[in-house]
């Protein structure tokens, strides 16, 4: 088992690289300019455009590329976000009172009880549709949950023993959590916030789709999935190149998570 384990972690890295790199490519190569309706509406693929037009006369490999960016910047973003509220929430739940740790309990379950993509609507609708109100919209709602792990994990980790030795021996609570506390738990925070990343793309691209994210001059690939629906059947390339390109993303994230929580829980390594 544990080989197939590193299998999947292999070829989850291996999507989420091919991703990346292209990417990075776009960066430095594209093959018209994300604005150009030169090649007519609804060409077939082949020639100078890969994957054909959009029923503007985009080229969908340069829109598909420029998605890219869109999805990756949301899932680090988003990422980011929720990683620094959400641990920082959960080392304050984790170290307070009993009364004050109840209530930081109840609140974090009611907002985690809103699907993450119930709630990033209901902000993005309130502070209006751009790429980083999204971003910001789902980190918002990535922190609760990475609050509640963290939460969960600090009050596990404050009962050992080399905590007490610690505290006897006259270390600083600053000094506790970077040393002890931080190292402990990071492993188990970073997989869960891989996995976090892959629903991040989705969200982003359900935004999009629904018209809460980026507006409609940036390519996501939630918008271009809104904008190939009418022509599914006659140009069916427009709807197939972004959807695939999703599964790709998230399922190479979820893959490597997944491979990295049995390389990080060494109870996961024995048992397998």
């Amino acid at each position: 088992m544990s080989r197939r384990r590193s299998v999947h972690l292999a070829i989850g890295l291996a999507l989420v690289l091919l991703v990346v790199g292209a990417v990075l490519m776009s960066y430095v190569w594209l093959p018209f300019a994300p604005d150009d309706t030169s090649g007519g509406r609804l060409t077939a693929p082949g020639g100078d455009h890969l994957l054909g037009t959009d029923k503007l006369g985009r080229d969908l490999f340069t829109q598909l590329l420029i998605g890219g960016r869109i999805a990756l910047g949301t899932a680090l973003g988003a990422v980011a976000v929720g990683g620094v509220l959400g641990v920082g929430a959960g080392l304050l739940a984790g170290f307070a009172t009993r009364w004050r740790d109840d209530v930081a309990a109840v609140t974090l379950d009611i907002l985690i009880a809103f699907p993450t993509l119930l709630l990033a609507m209901l902000i993005v609708a309130g502070a209006g549709a751009s790429l980083g109100t999204a971003i910001l919209a789902i980190g918002l709602a990535m922190a609760a949950i990475v609050a509640r792990l963290t939460r969960v994990l600090v009050k596990q980790v404050l009962t050992r023993d080399y905590i007490t030795a610690a505290r006897i021996a006259g270390i600083s609570w600053p000094r506790i959590v970077l040393g002890h506390v931080l190292p402990n738990i990071g492993p188990v925070v970073l997989v869960n916030l891989a996995l976090q990343a892959g629903l991040a793309v989705l969200a982003e691209a359900s935004l999009s789709y629904l018209g809460l994210g980026t507006p409609p001059a940036n390519a996501s690939w939630g918008r271009m999935l809104f904008e190939a629906q009418a022509t599914v059947l006659t140009a069916p390339v427009a709807a197939l190149a972004p959807g695939l390109a999703l599964v790709v993303l998230v399922v190479g994230v979820n893959l490597s998570a997944d491979g990295l929580r049995d390389l990080t829980d060494p109870t996961r390594r024995r048992s397998r």
